[in-house]
């Protein structure tokens, strides 16, 4: 019988003419591979996060935020200021401020911060005086009622605290994004004083 031969050594044995249905299974190690270095088709990158979408966190964030701390102040027994006045207190903290350096440390609209630091002062939680330098400006601290609502709120604030870092993982998410917010609010506030931005 005639026989023809492959010249792939170790692939094909001695087989009939005619007869290649008959040949043994390609062995895997033989079959033909793709370059390690082949380009590969590119997978769709996800669009990811915009600055826009964690603006729009930011804002839900702050109003869900002020929403749960008035049920908060509710259950302090606080019920004549609103969330952002003692917001306000934090604001102040230990220091010892004018009006001036307090509308410039939160941020405040100058009308906004009259009539909250005038609540505050009403109901007894801010002291307020003239400066021993210039009787025209008023200086203003937390007095000892303003103190005691603040530290009222820090324990409150302790049981939500432990809902967001109940791991090492999640302390260290809690840490990224405190310096995530931190570094938004430069980015702003240069863009604001120096307009520091690549907007044509």
């Amino acid at each position: 019988m005639e026989h023809k031969y492959s010249n792939e050594v170790g692939l094909f044995r001695e087989v009939p003419t005619g007869g290649l249905a008959e040949l043994p299974p390609v062995p895997r190690s033989a079959q033909a591979r793709e370059p390690a270095d082949a380009p590969r088709p590119a997978a769709e990158e996800s669009p990811g996060i915009s600055h826009l979408d964690l603006v729009r966190v930011v804002e839900r964030v702050h109003r869900r935020y002020l929403d749960l701390f008035r049920l908060d102040l509710g259950r302090l027994g606080v019920d004549d200021l609103s969330p952002s006045q003692v917001m306000m207190l934090f604001t102040i903290g230990s220091d010892e401020l004018t009006v001036r350096d307090l509308i410039d440390r939160g941020y405040y609209l100058g009308s906004n911060a009259s009539y909250n630091l005038k609540r505050l002062v009403e109901g007894g939680y801010v002291d307020r005086s003239a400066s021993e330098r210039d009787r025209r400006s008023a200086r203003i601290r937390l007095s000892e009622k303003g103190r005691k609502l603040c530290e009222d709120v820090r324990r409150m604030d302790e049981s939500y605290h432990r809902l967001v870092t109940r791991n090492a993982e999640e302390k260290r998410d809690l840490e990224t994004a405190f310096r995530t917010l931190q570094r938004l609010e430069n980015v702003w506030t240069g863009a604001l004083r120096y307009g520091e931005t690549n907007i044509a």
